[in-house]
């Protein structure tokens, strides 16, 4: 069974579809036990830095989640999920992400020609030998809606790049836990096969 965090944040019910979908039991939770009991967690999202931290905290969740990443089961954290398994970010000065990996989260500079946020789809560059992108060529286009990005301080934890004026840390992949800026839930078919291939780890 894969556990959704449910902790009001936006884009739940889209990653719930495409996981049942793929043909996997999804539960929405914030239920603790269920949580740790589950084979993997996903944790969506769309949204202020600040303020889903803030729920986090507020629901407890925060601790569950590092507890859970500790565990070695399979976590993925999606768009607003990626960034909150970071340090901090730029969005929300101040207020400290969960830390499980080390990076920060900073505003995409505007250049000319380039609208912030990003809101469309762009190519990816693939680091071989990947779990998350098995079977998925590299130059493969997802979709994004974002306007900050990951600075990523572990070399050997991106999985995939993209570039947006700045090159942008658009995948992670750290033992059992894995991230993705973009939403592999509205990435048409490549985005179902790099779900697809977490829900398989």
């Amino acid at each position: 069974m894969t556990a959704i965090i449910d902790y009001d944040a936006g884009n739940i019910k889209s990653v719930e579809k495409a996981v049942s979908f793929l043909g996997h039991e999804a539960v929405v939770t914030r239920d603790e036990e269920v949580i740790m009991n589950s084979d993997r967690v996903i944790l969506p999202g769309v949204g202020s830095f600040g303020d889903a931290m803030g729920r986090l905290k507020s629901y407890g969740l925060d601790k569950v989640l590092c507890k859970y990443a500790e565990s070695g089961k399979p976590f993925l954290g999606i768009c607003l999920g990626l960034q909150l398994l970071f340090e901090d970010s730029e969005e929300s000065p101040g207020v400290e992400g969960l830390g499980i990996l080390k990076g920060h989260v900073l505003r995409i500079p505007k250049k000319d020609g380039l609208t912030v946020p990003q809101i469309g789809w762009n190519d990816l560059s693939i680091r071989p030998g990947t779990k998350l992108f098995e079977g998925v060529k590299n130059g493969a286009f997802v979709y994004f809606v974002h306007s900050y990005y990951l600075s990523c301080e572990e070399a050997d934890a991106v999985a995939a790049t993209t570039e947006y004026g700045v090159t942008v840390h658009a995948a992670v992949e750290k033992g059992n836990v894995f991230a993705c800026q973009f939403h592999p839930e509205k990435s048409s078919d490549v985005g179902l096969k790099i779900l697809d291939n977490f829900l398989k780890v």
